[in-house]
């Protein structure tokens, strides 16, 4: 569940957000001045500024339809589609997809991330080339408003936060319609089954069926 574990920090602008951090959640509070600090140093070259605090590169593909609050970075060559809808504290990485009605609020998505259909993400961080299928959503607050506790490998840490989507590392695929409850923490290279109901920590390089029926990749 920590960090280096994770992510391939080489492939997010973020990359300085996570230095002298050992888990991903502690990041969540820091990401809205993260974005601030950073967008101020963006070359004119690559970046534009559209709005208070919202830097977009040039290469990248924003629909005209699309709303986007600061603070927010979009990297090169992101698509942020039809209706989508980012409500701020949120860094888009290069290639990363943002779909059409998708959500985005206090996120950090890695390069080449797809959230393309429906999604809801919200207090969470993507891994490089994570995938949520269409419809698939991080809840982010627990329904008797108490903080979030990561539980896995037979430890509960507690973090603090009441607000808390899903950490997703690297090469993650979350089938359509899933559920990520707050807390939840998928390793590398891991595959959720559709319409799946997730909490806790899932090891890296499983197959989540359901909570009784997780299988290591052969």
């Amino acid at each position: 569940m920590k960090i280096s574990n994770m992510y391939s920090l080489d492939e997010t602008i973020a990359a300085p957000l996570f230095e002298g951090h050992e888990y991903p959640w502690e990041l969540l509070p820091l990401i809205k001045d993260f974005i601030i600090e950073l967008g101020k140093s963006l070359p004119e070259d690559i970046y534009e500024l559209r709005g208070e605090n919202v830097w977009i590169a040039k290469s990248a593909k924003v629909f005209d339809s699309a709303y986007i609050n600061g603070p927010c970075i979009i990297d090169e060559n992101a698509e942020v589609r039809q209706c989508a809808f980012i409500r701020g504290n949120a860094i888009v990485g290069k290639n990363a997809v943002v779909g059409n009605s998708t959500e985005l609020k206090n996120v950090i998505l890695f390069n080449n991330v797809q959230v393309p259909h429906y999604n809801y993400v919200g207090d969470s961080i993507l891994g490089f080339k994570s995938h949520m299928g269409a419809g698939a959503v991080t809840s982010n607050v627990k329904s008797d408003k108490t903080l979030v506790v990561v539980k896995g490998d037979g430890e509960e840490i507690p973090t603090g936060l009441k607000k808390f989507g899903a950490m997703l590392s690297d090469h993650v695929e979350v089938g359509c319609n899933s559920v990520l409850n707050p807390g939840t923490v998928i390793g590398k290279n891991t595959n959720i089954y559709p319409t799946s109901c997730v909490r806790g920590y899932i090891p890296a390089d499983s197959i989540y069926k359901d909570k009784d029926n997780i299988v290591t990749k052969a």
